[in-house]
């Protein structure tokens, strides 16, 4: 087994491992959607690669069906459950990312009235999402979408600021 250098999406699929398991990549993939991709951003194709090497690293076992569609099965390992917790028990002091493409636009002069109306829209829909999950969530994923919440509320407020200062 080989050491594996373990990044962000690695910790994904483990900790959606460690809800879903057994899993195939395309069950990682919608889980992802629906939860960890409103606070992460990645590209789906990373979760149908990244089981693999954490398979071939030790950190999953890998059951490939026999007949039919012959997909790949992963569940966790010890090694692989000892890594997650290790990486959830140690604090980070990281800075949030931000990659706002309507950000960058307005930075580079994107016309600012129409650009916040559809900014508008776009966390509007995202905060009602938010807003209307189930309430009997796992306390870290309710944590999770409180800092959401507050999140898109603060983007509909500067977006509203724009617009009204655009004139739109």
């Amino acid at each position: 087994m080989s050491t594996a250098r373990l990044t962000p999406t690695s910790y994904v699929v483990l900790g959606l491992l460690e809800r879903l398991q057994p899993a195939t990549p395309y069950d990682l993939k919608g889980a992802a959607q629906l939860g960890v991709s409103n606070l992460w951003s990645l590209p789906h194709a990373q979760l149908y690669v990244e089981p693999a090497r954490l398979a071939a690293a030790g950190l999953l076992n890998e059951r490939q069906e026999r007949g039919g569609r012959r997909r790949k099965r992963y569940t966790l390992t010890g090694r692989g459950r000892g890594a997650l917790d290790d990486w959830r028990t140690t604090p980070t002091a990281e800075p949030t990312e931000l990659r706002d493409p309507g950000l960058l636009k307005l930075f580079f002069g994107a016309p600012p009235g129409p650009l916040a109306q559809a900014q508008l829209q776009a966390h509007r829909a995202q905060l009602d999402s938010y807003e209307h999950r189930p309430a009997d969530l796992p306390r870290g994923v309710r944590l999770a979408l409180e800092a959401g919440i507050g999140h898109e509320r603060e983007w509909v407020r500067f977006w509203a600021r724009v617009a009204k200062e655009s004139g739109q």
